[in-house]
């Protein structure tokens, strides 16, 4: 499933593609149908992100809600030179989006639907804090942590405690602050808390910029340590996330994985102490 940085990514390009646009809306698979008729035609005022869930404006205070899910995509586009009209459709698309000699299509995802203010301020509610929303407060995060005895790496996936943190994020932010994975989170301090959450905005702000997620720093980039790229299709280079059996980038420590509330946990015991009871 798409991480937050993702998401965020997707409300950037389609508000710089459509926003301000009347916009052309089809549902060709017709599981939209009475969406899109609904919205065709419209100007799209605008788009953002909160978490993992998409919302495309509309007049009338409507919005587009998207969520990917595990199989969602988008898929942009640009006209051909001296050609009228948007590419071929592949696959089965949900929605086609067409504006001024571009277009978006959007296949698999988990939800599309037409909210209104109220309904769209329900999905707020029910979500944490986005590291990457300027009206986002840790503390409403940190509130839920320093309740629970459930292991921090288990509440950083929550998306009621924190939202847009998917595997690998959580993961490497747990890392790079040398924080056990398993400990509980109302043993975490607030001064811990407070450099995971201002890690996770650099970060991910720096995953919407690149469209990928890098979380080494400098002296552990391949280049620095004389090392091959990593290779997956993560693309990113990272620490310790899918990276079991692998010595640790700066111990040696093989890293280690087990099942945590249903994920996948990666993890380094030696930079990853455990912590006394």
């Amino acid at each position: 499933m798409p991480e937050g940085h993702t998401i965020h990514r997707l409300a950037d390009d389609h508000a710089e593609r459509f926003a301000g646009r009347t916009v052309e809306l089809s549902s060709p698979q017709g599981r939209f149908a009475d969406g899109a008729k609904l919205l065709d035609g419209e100007v799209m005022v605008g788009a953002e992100a909160h978490g993992k869930h998409l919302f495309l404006e509309f007049p009338g205070e409507r919005w587009i809600h998207v969520h990917l899910g595990l199989a969602g995509i988008f898929r942009f586009g640009a006209f051909a030179d001296g050609v009228d009209e948007p590419g071929p459709i592949e696959g089965v698309v949900r929605l086609r989006m067409v504006g001024d000699r571009v277009w978006s299509d959007l296949r698999g995802p988990n939800q599309c639907r037409i909210v209104t203010r109220t309904e769209k301020d329900a999905v707020h509610a029910r979500l944490g804090p986005d590291p990457l929303r300027a009206d986002a407060d840790p503390a409403e995060a940190w509130a839920r942590i320093t309740k629970s005895t459930k292991p921090i790496a288990e509440l950083l996936m929550d998306q009621k405690v924190l939202a847009g943190v998917g595997n690998v994020y959580r993961a490497e932010a747990l890392f790079r602050a040398g924080l056990d994975p398993h400990q509980p989170g109302r043993t975490v301090t607030r001064a811990t808390w407070d450099d995971i959450w201002d890690d996770l905005v650099e970060l991910m702000a720096e995953g919407v910029r690149v469209n990928r997620i890098d979380t080494v720093r400098p002296e552990h980039t391949p280049e620095a340590m004389g090392r091959e790229p990593r290779k997956d299709d993560h693309g990113g280079e990272v620490y310790v996330y899918r990276r079991t059996g692998m010595p640790c980038l700066i111990c040696d420590t093989e890293v280690r994985i087990e099942e945590l509330a249903g994920r996948n946990l990666f993890w380094c015991p030696t930079c990853q102490p455990k912590t006394a009871a």
